[in-house]
């Protein structure tokens, strides 16, 4: 298979052109052999042989800081520090002031994102009932709470990365939220089930949401699962915290959106 056109379009062009990496010569035919694509200047000037330990690390950072967009310089904070403590773990905050530790990677920092950047900014009163490394491990649960408010916790296999609650409203609010490093999206079917199980807990469709966790909307993983998110669902970004996309199907009286929840 030829993968010029992606490398070209997806890498090049609207990653490292865009960043300031790459510069494009101009003037060439499509079809030209001739060199089209180099290093920009300030980019290749990290490359010094004599630019080491501070200085380079200096050069790094303002050259970050000059170039990168807002959402890629929150990526690289947030893969860098991860709120790393005790060791290679990854220190979660709970509403509650609680704190758990993660085994570290993708998943772990974008679920840490969710816990203490959406949840605070999209829910009056959040509290975390279900919090999971993957599919078998099982980091937080609050069966107290899920009881008060009707939930089963028993087939984790059918619950998402994160069940939270909105406590705030005079009737909560149960969110699921998938957090995808490479897949596991809310896709249509995963609404349903998801569905199925807030309203065997006695929570109407409208008094759930369901929200698919991602890095970055520029995150291969973004793009690979795009096309397969449900209607009716959300998309929040760790590196966009203060945006939220809405997949609007078109039926306001039935959907109930987090962007109400003010």
């Amino acid at each position: 298979m030829n993968t010029r056109e992606s490398i070209r379009d997806d890498t090049i062009r609207a990653g490292l052109i865009a960043n300031g990496v790459v510069i494009e010569r101009e003037g060439l035919a499509t079809t030209s052999p001739a060199p089209r694509y180099a290093l920009e200047k300030n980019f290749a000037a990290l490359f010094d042989p004599g630019l080491v330990g501070k200085s380079l690390e200096k050069a790094i950072a303002t050259w970050q800081t000059e170039n990168l967009t807002a959402g890629a310089l929150a990526r690289i904070t947030m893969m860098r520090k991860g709120a790393v403590a005790g060791g290679e773990h990854i220190l979660v905050r709970f509403p509650s002031g609680e704190t758990r530790r993660m085994a570290p990677g993708l998943s772990s920092i974008i679920s840490k994102a969710v816990v203490e950047n959406f949840a605070p900014r999209f829910l009056r009163k959040s509290a975390v009932i279900f919090l999971s490394e993957s599919r078998n491990k099982i980091v937080s649960r609050d069966d107290e709470l899920a009881r008060a408010i009707g939930l089963e916790i028993r087939a984790e296999r059918s619950l998402p990365d994160i069940v939270l609650a909105d406590v705030g409203p005079r009737h909560p609010l149960l969110i699921f939220v998938e957090v995808v490093a490479t897949d596991g999206a809310i896709t249509k079917e995963r609404k349903k089930t998801l569905s199925d199980l807030a309203e065997n807990a006695g929570f109407p469709v409208m008094d759930a949401a369901f929200v698919t966790a991602y890095l970055d909307r520029s995150h291969a993983a973004f793009k690979k699962t795009v096309d397969s998110l449900a209607w009716g669902s959300f998309a929040w970004f760790a590196s966009e915290p203060e945006h939220l996309i809405r997949l609007y199907e078109g039926r306001a009286e039935v959907v109930k959106t987090l962007a109400d929840w003010d």
